[in-house]
């Protein structure tokens, strides 16, 4: 149903832009959002309303991921600049809530798109995940880091 839902949003998107003749980012994300409000309000008495609660929910995910990532860069490049090396490298196993592909990769990626961490191997019975990073001050706040900030919201959104 969620799908069906963004299809239709799309669907309604590309008549806006139809009917204002212009294609641009602006007037495309003006589309949706439109497009997002009258399929909220025609849906207001139906049982399935995750699709308009998800989208929010991805947003702020979005903006979320993108501070955590300049905030990464920024402290990279600042070790990279400076003659004084800050950092303890090391590798930690986390125990993970991902049980599908899906959720495993999403978080992977995400993982690996922040400077200073990489995923090293996921485990064969994908239970675990080995990371290495770049600041391991503390192995059990740097698990708990990732498991509160970037796997417990990315599972919130995908379940």
């Amino acid at each position: 149903m969620m799908q069906k839902r963004f299809l239709l949003n799309v669907m309604l998107t590309l008549v806006w832009i139809a009917i204002t003749g212009t294609f641009t980012y602006l007037n495309f994300l003006l589309g949706f959002a439109i497009s997002y409000f009258i399929l909220w309000i025609i849906s207001r008495n139906s049982d399935d309303k995750r699709y308009f609660t998800i989208a929010f929910k991805v947003l702020g995910f979005f903006f979320f991921f993108l501070y955590e990532m300049l905030k990464a860069n920024w402290q990279v490049a600042y070790e990279v600049m400076t003659s004084n090396l800050h950092m303890k490298p090391g590798i930690v196993k986390i125990e993970l809530d991902a049980k599908t592909d899906l959720e495993i990769t999403m978080l992977s990626n995400l993982i690996s798109l922040t400077p200073g961490t990489l995923v090293v191997d996921v485990s064969d019975d994908r239970r675990v995940m080995y990371v290495h990073g770049m600041y391991l001050e503390d192995r059990e706040k740097f698990i708990e880091s990732i498991k509160l900030r970037l796997e417990r919201p990315l599972l919130n959104i995908m379940r």
